[in-house]
């Protein structure tokens, strides 16, 4: 395995990435959600591209304008479809036998893929997509009652947790607080998910969906989302960036079928 740094233009900007060299036909773009350099937490995606490249699959990975390496504005998720766009043109360029891209995108690298229509990539691999709308510049991060009520439904299973209730250990007024929030509506879907939902309709390749299932962002994009999409992957006991072991291993294991498919 070769691992080079390289860098393109976008717009004006420069941006920089790192190649993972191998020697198959069809390679993973890896885009990073939020401000996220390319390495991701804990270099979690640079032992990814790595081990990906170990199993003969070239990787690409890179920061965004304004984010890293990388010079620019920082536009957010909405407006890094030229980014990605130049990243593919990248990767093409500097493996001329590629012949299929997977993007595979985490959080709002996810909802970036969706908003522009899959990118122009062959397949998707999108895990713990950012469907939260913004309200006066904030997202808007009260968890669904749906997942509130299962939080309460374990909890309930749980002899520690009643035990601490009885030791007084629990503050009422915050378990009053969140019961009254189990006990409202569903929201209906956000104006993003609806977007989402809408723009990755247009996409005919095929589509993962992946879902940490400790994740506040899956458990919310899953109460915004057709439960019934036969898409959707749930990795137990995951947190957002699949940085335990088995969910690593997990992750690898679903990008790979992707890239063999």
């Amino acid at each position: 395995m070769i691992r080079q740094f390289v860098s393109f233009a976008c717009e004006g900007a420069t941006l920089c990435g790192t190649l993972d060299q191998a020697e198959s036909t069809t390679g993973l773009l890896i885009i990073s959600g939020g401000n996220e350099i390319r390495s991701g937490p804990w270099s979690s995606q640079s032992l990814l591209a790595m081990r990906v490249a170990a199993e003969g699959f070239p990787v690409l990975r890179f920061d965004r304008r304004g984010v890293g390496d990388s010079d620019g504005p920082n536009g957010g998720f909405r407006n890094s479809a030229p980014d990605i766009a130049a990243a593919i043109a990248t990767f093409r360029s500097q493996i001329p036998a590629l012949k299929r891209v997977i993007a595979y995108g985490n959080c709002d690298g996810a909802s970036a893929l969706m908003l522009a229509g899959g990118a122009g990539c062959d397949a998707l691999v999108l895990s713990n997509p950012w469907t939260i709308d913004e309200v006066a510049g904030q997202a808007a991060i009260a968890p669904p009652p749906e997942m509130v009520r299962a939080h309460y439904a374990r909890r309930l299973k749980s002899p520690r947790a009643l035990l601490r209730l009885l030791r007084g250990q629990v503050s009422l007024r915050q378990l009053f607080a969140s019961l009254r929030d189990a006990g409202r509506p569903a929201a209906a879907p956000s104006t993003l998910a609806q977007e989402l939902a809408s723009r990755l309709a247009t996409f005919s390749g095929p589509v993962t969906i992946l879902l940490a299932e400790r994740d506040r962002t899956a458990q919310t994009f899953v109460t915004d989302w057709d439960k019934a999409d036969t898409r959707l992957q749930t990795c137990p006991n995951a947190s957002h960036s699949f940085v335990e072991p088995q969910a690593r291993t997990w992750l690898q294991g679903q990008l790979l079928e992707a890239l063999r498919g």
